[in-house]
């Protein structure tokens, strides 16, 4: 856990915004534990170097890692995927994501930030910060997670919470939400964001133009999320927003 800032502290970064949803504000990105009568699921997983840290916030619960039901994967990013290999293998946890999504997650395809995107802006104080914890954090290291699965809303409907995947593609081909109906909760991932150490405030807003495989489709894809019901939103990077996702998508867009 050396990666982590002095600061970061497990019990006061977990908080529990709707019955039986736990959410975990990282010391970089976000990781959601879901629980129900029929056990827990995981959603995003933290760079690699986070995986003591998932681990230590489900024992926290008084659950078991190795009782997961399934790993969602809202996107590839190694942000989001970082404990996924190590759940799969150590476990035998399912790893799921969108049909569009699996290639990259599985380490076939590659949509992530490029070096020279990120070296030609290292000038700037934030962004050397946030590269330097990208790099303690195990970015370059990640292992991807090879035996995940596309999921289906079938297999979903499943699982602890019920969730139901959103497609919104843009920043990457196969991003998507999970929607949470029985806790009026939505796990955004990085769709968009209330927060990041590239930016300089906190609330709804979309990342840094060079994170999205297409700026523009993903702006577009947001308008997907219109109708949906959720008093509660989960991004992957920043703190929760309680807030109706309307007003979030208004704030977003204005």
């Amino acid at each position: 856990m050396k990666h982590q800032s002095p600061a970061w502290d497990l019990a006061s970064r977990t908080s529990e915004p709707s019955p039986g949803v736990l959410f975990v504000e990282g010391p970089a990105s976000n990781w959601i534990v879901v629980r129900g009568d029929a056990g827990f699921i995981i959603i995003d997983g933290g760079y690699p170097a986070d995986r003591p840290l998932v681990l230590a916030s489900i024992r926290r619960l008084g659950l078991r890692p190795a009782d997961a039901r399934a790993m969602l994967i809202t996107h590839g990013h190694v942000d989001h995927t970082g404990s996924a290999a190590y759940f799969s293998e150590t476990y035998g946890t399912p790893i799921l994501c969108a049909p569009e999504e699996l290639a990259h997650v599985q380490g076939k395809e590659k949509h992530q930030v490029t070096f020279g995107q990120v070296i030609i802006r290292a000038w700037r104080p934030r962004v050397f910060r946030w590269m330097a914890h990208v790099i303690r954090a195990g970015a370059l290291k990640a292992k991807p997670a090879t035996q995940a699965q596309a999921w289906s809303a079938a297999t979903l409907s499943n699982l602890p919470g019920k969730p139901e995947a959103v497609p919104l593609p843009g920043h990457t081909p196969g991003n998507a939400a999970i929607l949470l109906p029985e806790a009026g909760a939505i796990a955004v991932g990085d769709a968009f964001v209330s927060g990041h150490p590239l930016s300089r405030f906190d609330g709804p807003q979309m990342l840094h133009p060079m994170f999205h495989s297409d700026p523009a489709q993903a702006l577009a894809a947001t308008r997907a999320l219109d109708g949906k019901d959720a008093s509660v939103v989960l991004p992957g990077h920043g703190p929760v927003l309680r807030m109706p996702l309307r007003d979030a998508l208004a704030a977003l867009r204005s």
